[in-house]
Formats: C-alpha cells, sequence, structure tokens
C-alpha cells in the first residue's frame, strides 16, 4: 500500500514578492509606467506635465508635473499599496479620478528605482527613494512646485521581464502614443515629451488650448487636430447625440480616410481613454456598409455618463470598462454614426489627392530659333498691303452658346459628359463633379435591396426555367442551409442533387444579372462571413454582392437624362458617397482647387 503524498506547506508570500507579482498587472511595459504617472499628475490638477525618457524608458522616465503635490509626512504612504487620495472606497462605483486603487507608485517603487520628490504650496518640498520595493527615509529636497517622479532602471528587480520588451524604438513609440491619447481629453494641458537617449530631442510639444466661450468643443478639436493632423480635423464629422442619461460626442473621420491599422481609434469613458471592446465593436459596426474590407476608421469617441452606470474596476490597468446598459451604448454609438456618414459630402482629402496626382512637373518653356522660311512668312503676314486681304479671309466668329444653367440646388450639380463609358462630369454650382457610374450604382441597388428586404417581401422575378448550377459540395450545402434567409432577400434556392442548387426566383431588380454568378457570389459571401459572422451581417454580405451584379457596368453608355437621374438618386440615398467595397464614388473639385491646378492661385 502507498503512503498518500505529502501535501505542500501552505506559507505567506515575502511583501516584496507579492509587490512584484502585483506590479506585473499594472506596469507591463514602459508606457504603462507612463500612463499610470501621467494619470496622477492629471488627478493632481495639472496643467503642465513635462516627459523625459531615455532608451525608450528602460534607462530613465521622468515626469514633472504643477499640480497640487504630496505632503511630506504622506510621502511613505504614496508608496505603500492600497494607499490613495482618490476615494475612500466606500463607493467603488462612484469613481471621478483617473486613478484609485492605489498600486501604480508601489507597483513601480518594487520592480525600479524609484525618486519621487513633492512639494504643496506653502510647505517645504520633501523626496522619498525606493529601490526594488526598499523604501529609504524621507529627505528634504529643492523644489519650487509640484511634483517630479523619476524612476531609473525599470524591471532591475524583475530581469525576466526586460526579455518581453520590444525594440527600444518600438517602445518610445508606445509612449508617445501613451501621451497622445492622455493629452486628446485634456486640451486645457500642456503637455512635452523629450527623448534624452542621443542628447535631447524634442518629441512630442502640445500646448495648453485657450477655452472658446462661442463654441465649447472648439479646444478639444484645436487639440485633436494637433494629436491627429489637419486631414482628419478638416473632414472629421462632429457627432452629438444623446440616450437613457449617455451623452456621445466626438468627431468620425470620413471613409475615405480610413487606414490599414486601427491605430487611430481613440474611444474615452468620463475622460478615461479605454480599449473596450464593446465600444471598438460599436465602431466598427457603424462603419460597417462604408469600409472596404481590412481597412479601419478614424474617430475619437467620447462618451459621459453618470459614474454609478459604468464599472472601471475591471482590470488594474483600468483598460476596460463594464456598461450597466450595454445595449443602450451600442445602440447610442452605432447609430449616432450611421446617421453622420449616410447624407452625401465630398471628401476633401480625394481633391488634395487629385489635385496632386494630375500637378505637371515644373518645366522652363524655351522656344527654338525660328527658321528662314517662318522668317519670311510673318514679315509677309505683316506687310501693310496684305493686311486687309488677310482680315477678309478670317472665317466669321461662331456664335456664343450659353451653357445650360447649372442646377445649383443640386450638391452633384448637372451632367456634362461621359467620359470612357464610366465617369460621369457635371457641373455644379461650386466646380465639378466626377462620379464613378458603377460604384455608385453599386450602392444605390444595395439600398435599395435593403429597403425593399426591411419594408417587406422583396419583389421576385420568377425565372421560366429554373437554373441549374452546380457548385462545390460545400458551396451547394452552404445555400441550402442558408435558403430561408436568401429567400427573404428574393433569391429563391432549392438543393438539386449533390453538388448542385437550383435557383427558381432572383429579386425584380436583378431580373437580368447572370444567375449562375449570382449564386456563386453568395455562397462566397456566406462563406466569409462562416456562422459567426450573425444573420445580420451574413445578408448584408449577401445583398452586397448581389448590388454588384444588379448595377450598371463600366462601358456602358448613358444618356444624360440618365446620368442626371443617377446624380439625383444619389443625392437621395444614404451612404451614397461610397460603394458596397468602401470605394468613393465621387470626387468633387472647387473652382479654386481647378485654378490651383492650372497654376492661377
Amino acid at each position: 500500500m502507498t503512503r498518500p503524498p505529502v501535501p505542500p506547506t501552505i506559507r505567506p508570500l515575502d511583501p516584496h514578492a507579492i509587490n512584484r507579482i502585483a506590479a506585473g498587472e499594472v506596469v507591463e511595459r514602459p508606457a504603462s509606467a507612463v500612463k499610470e504617472l501621467l494619470e496622477n499628475a492629471l488627478d493632481a490638477g495639472a496643467t503642465r506635465i513635462d516627459v523625459a525618457i531615455r532608451e525608450g524608458g528602460r534607462a530613465l522616465i521622468r515626469v514633472e508635473d504643477d499640480g497640487c503635490g504630496i505632503r511630506a509626512g504622506e510621502l511613505p504612504l504614496a508608496l505603500a499599496r492600497h494607499a490613495t487620495s482618490k476615494t475612500d472606497g466606500a463607493d467603488l462605483l462612484d469613481i471621478r479620478s483617473f486613478g484609485f486603487r492605489g498600486e501604480a507608485l508601489a507597483s513601480l517603487a518594487a520592480v525600479a528605482r524609484l525618486s519621487l520628490a513633492s512639494r504643496v504650496a506653502g510647505e517645504e518640498a520633501a523626496v522619498i527613494a525606493a529601490e526594488g520595493g526598499r523604501v529609504a527615509p524621507v529627505r528634504p529636497a529643492a523644489l519650487s512646485r509640484g511634483t517630479v517622479v523619476e524612476i531609473r532602471d525599470l524591471f532591475f528587480a524583475t530581469p525576466a521581464r526586460l526579455k518581453f520588451l520590444r525594440g527600444e524604438r518600438a517602445e518610445a513609440q508606445a509612449i508617445a502614443d501613451t501621451l497622445r491619447r492622455l493629452a486628446m481629453a485634456e486640451p486645457f494641458v500642456a503637455f512635452t515629451l523629450r527623448d534624452l537617449t542621443d542628447g535631447e530631442r524634442l518629441v512630442i510639444r502640445l500646448d495648453a488650448e485657450s477655452p472658446d466661450l462661442g463654441d465649447p468643443r472648439e479646444p478639444l478639436r484645436r487639440r485633436l487636430r494637433a494629436v491627429l493632423g489637419r486631414a482628419f480635423s478638416d473632414g472629421a464629422l462632429p457627432l452629438e447625440a444623446e440616450r437613457d442619461g449617455h451623452l456621445l460626442t466626438g468627431w468620425a473621420g470620413l471613409p475615405t480616410e480610413a487606414r490599414g491599422a486601427a491605430t487611430a481609434q481613440h474611444v474615452y469613458v468620463n475622460g478615461r481613454p479605454v480599449r473596450d471592446r464593446l465600444l471598438l465593436g460599436a465602431l466598427r459596426a457603424g462603419y460597417m456598409d462604408v469600409l472596404a474590407s481590412g481597412r479601419h476608421p478614424m474617430a475619437a469617441l467620447f462618451l459621459d455618463c453618470d459614474p454609478q452606470r459604468v464599472d472601471v474596476n475591471v482590470h488594474p490597468a483600468k483598460a476596460e470598462v463594464r456598461f450597466r446598459d450595454s445595449d443602450c451604448v451600442r445602440g447610442l454609438v452605432v447609430g449616432t454614426l450611421r446617421r453622420a456618414l449616410a447624407p452625401l459630402r465630398p471628401a476633401p482629402a480625394l481633391a488634395e489627392e487629385l489635385i496632386e496626382a494630375a500637378r505637371p512637373e515644373p518645366w522652363t518653356f524655351r522656344p527654338a530659333p525660328p527658321s528662314p522660311r517662318a522668317v519670311e512668312a510673318a514679315f509677309r503676314a505683316q506687310a501693310p498691303a496684305l493686311t486687309s486681304a488677310f482680315a477678309e479671309a478670317m472665317p466669321p466668329a461662331a456664335p456664343w452658346i450659353a451653357p445650360e444653367e447649372v442646377e445649383a440646388a443640386h450638391p452633384l450639380g448637372a451632367a456634362r459628359a461621359q467620359l470612357h463609358g464610366n465617369w460621369i462630369v457635371a457641373e455644379t454650382a461650386e466646380g465639378l463633379v466626377i462620379v464613378d457610374q458603377h460604384a455608385a450604382h453599386e450602392r444605390l441597388v444595395y439600398e435599395r435591396l435593403k429597403r425593399e428586404m426591411a419594408e417587406g417581401p422583396v419583389r421576385t422575378q420568377a425565372l421560366l426555367i429554373p437554373l441549374v448550377v452546380e457548385l462545390p459540395e460545400d458551396e451547394a450545402q452552404r445555400l441550402a442551409d442558408a435558403a430561408p434567409d436568401l429567400a427573404r432577400l428574393g433569391l429563391v434556392v432549392e438543393p438539386f442533387g449533390r453538388g448542385a442548387v437550383a435557383l427558381r426566383e432572383v429579386p425584380a431588380i436583378l431580373s437580368g444579372a447572370d444567375g449562375a454568378a449570382l449564386l456563386r457570389d453568395a455562397a462566397s459571401a456566406l462563406g466569409e462571413e462562416g456562422e459567426g459572422g450573425g444573420i445580420g451581417r451574413r445578408v448584408d454580405a449577401v445583398l452586397s454582392r448581389m448590388a454588384c451584379h444588379g448595377s450598371v457596368r463600366s462601358g456602358r453608355r448613358l444618356r444624360p437624362e440618365e446620368m442626371n437621374a443617377l446624380l439625383r438618386e444619389m443625392e437621395r440615398t444614404p451612404n451614397a458617397g461610397q460603394c458596397n467595397h468602401g470605394r468613393p464614388t465621387f470626387v468633387a473639385l472647387r473652382l479654386q482647387d481647378i485654378e490651383r491646378l492650372f497654376g492661377r492661385r
């Protein structure tokens, strides 16, 4: 008979080990340390914050602020775990500050060499130091105001963490992104970031914005322009909506300004920057029908609500939140974005790109010397005896035909020409518009199909002879499984043996489309979305593919009345500025832009 194993002894961990373990949840990399120190400075009421780093924050992080400071007698408590001035812990749902857990400084003191100097107005300055969790006594210091936190040799006490850090440049970039993210929510605070690795280099300088009594949102818009660039600020759509005590404000970038990565999506809850899956998912859903696959919108969204409606105590890093009414928040974000994106509007960036692409290379005209024959002809033309005969030989001037009056009431103006069978050129009161007829009509058909489906059964056209289409077995099975959903779209299919389906009815709007290609695209769309895409997304994906088959093809010549009808319908249709794949449907050029193109301005 074998003896049972001896149970291990349970014993408490050493306090220093506890601090180092806990530090791993709060301080993952140098940017995490900078975030915690910046939030402390903002909670202290700072109006100016200066950050200096060396070697991507590994060797040095120094944060100076002009906030209220910390009393000398409370400096040891500032480095103790779970000691904070932000809350008394009675109500952890009523959080109105960035910090509240009392872990940041204690965690940094446990894994680095930390120095904390501070001065409260009317009192003497003091400094306290810590190394690997061991805290030294408080000493007098020389400091005019505020607080200076200096961290050296980050993670020296936990060398294993150093192996997981990225390169120096990547860590420095992460710090810069962290500072910008917080600076966007605090336009009245000045921020600077300096890199001391090789000399001293100013990386970021953001001056404090002045209040604007005429438009309270103007300081925030100017700060966003300084951080995200002029292209975003000039073209972004302002947002403002409220639902059940949740107020959403901010700016949403045009679909044409989308990027290849989700690095320009900034979401704030009660002024706190978060990377919340609910909000980011709602942001993607708001742009679902107007972005190409793999593209990500630019946006800065600010959601404000009663702190009791949101729990920020979800994770030590405070990057996630939990809403009491998550459905309300998601609906508010999605609905506000879709309403803002629906109206037809030109994208300023597209006009700039067109001008730059069409701008000729600089050149200097150097006339060639005239030939002897040309000189002789010139003398003959200028001879007095030939002047009157030459004038009599000139044909009379052609009568001036005034162009048709521009339909200024229409944003897309009046069609004047069609180029290369796809580009409609329209004259507007302020310039001209170039429309991609295939992309524009594709959007119109898509929106019409969605509208018909929402209002009731889609009008269908029965095929005189059912069309049997052979497909790979998995695609045929996919269509058979989705037959009820496809029938709602006006696409009536049924299995027809192994690896084949029969198409019996098509939407009336697509009566002339290639039925076999339509089924193949529908099967492909269902496969791309998968079962996890949800019924709504799968239906929209199929509708988008169907709309492509029912749109005007490139190369088809349109009559003037057809072109104008297309323009008028674009003006009435939501999201007509982009096709189903996220490409722009038109480019607008103002007269000033055209004059710039020809060097007249």
